[in-house]
């Protein structure tokens, strides 16, 4: 499987596309089955191996019957990370006052991550699992809460109701569609236009362009 991309848009880099999994945490999880698609939406964290293998942990609700697919098949999936993304109009291109032949487009950061599906019923490690997740979302609060604030019998239930996951990554790709093939003005304008923009996913895409433009200067 390969996703289709301009040869500019590609990014090959392994540090840079794990990197953009651990920033956007949200996957969505995609299995091949007899009956069509099996999607499950889910976060997903990295876990870095030996000999530079990295593997991607999670868990289903145990009512979810995605992990039973995964244990009768050992079939290949993908996790897909879709990252900031925003419309970009004529608008911002100098081009647009230089001839008018401009266009609508998107722009878009993605990461597809392939492998195959391990299912976990072990709780010792999904209690392992639980308070890293826990421990690295709730980093930014003011009193980050843990597991352990809950009460153990209460934790033990909500163990049992989910079943954990684990991909080793076979494959990696990434799309970083940031309008590259266009001129360096129309570059630059787009970046700067979105970076003033009230939404933060238009700047988090702005920084992104801004730094694929820096790269290629």
């Amino acid at each position: 499987m390969a996703v289709y991309s301009r040869e500019t848009s590609l990014e090959t880099r392994t540090p840079v596309l794990l990197d953009a999994i651990s920033a956007i945490h949200l996957a969505a999880l995609v299995t091949p089955s007899a009956g069509g698609m099996k999607v499950t939406h889910l976060p997903l964290a990295v876990r870095h191996g030996d000999a530079g293998k990295a593997t991607l942990v999670g868990h289903f609700a145990r009512a979810n019957d995605h992990w039973k697919l995964l244990e009768q098949a050992q079939v290949p999936s993908v996790a897909i990370f879709q990252g900031p993304h925003a419309y970009i109009s004529p608008a911002n291109y100098a081009t647009k006052q230089e001839t008018g032949k401009v266009v609508p487009t998107w722009a878009y950061v993605i990461v597809h991550a392939h492998g195959v599906v391990r299912t976990n019923h072990d709780p010792g490690w999904m209690l392992e699992l639980v308070n890293d997740l826990t421990d690295q979302h709730e980093a930014g609060e003011a009193t980050p809460w843990k597991v352990s604030d809950a009460p153990d019998d209460y934790v033990s239930t909500m163990l049992r109701g989910i079943v954990g996951l684990e991909m080793e990554i076979s494959q990696l790709e990434g799309m970083w569609k940031l309008n590259q093939h266009r001129s360096e003005a129309d570059k630059a304008l787009t970046a700067e236009r979105l970076s003033r923009s009230g939404s933060e996913r238009d700047r988090e895409l702005a920084a992104a362009m801004a730094d694929a433009l820096s790269r290629s200067s």
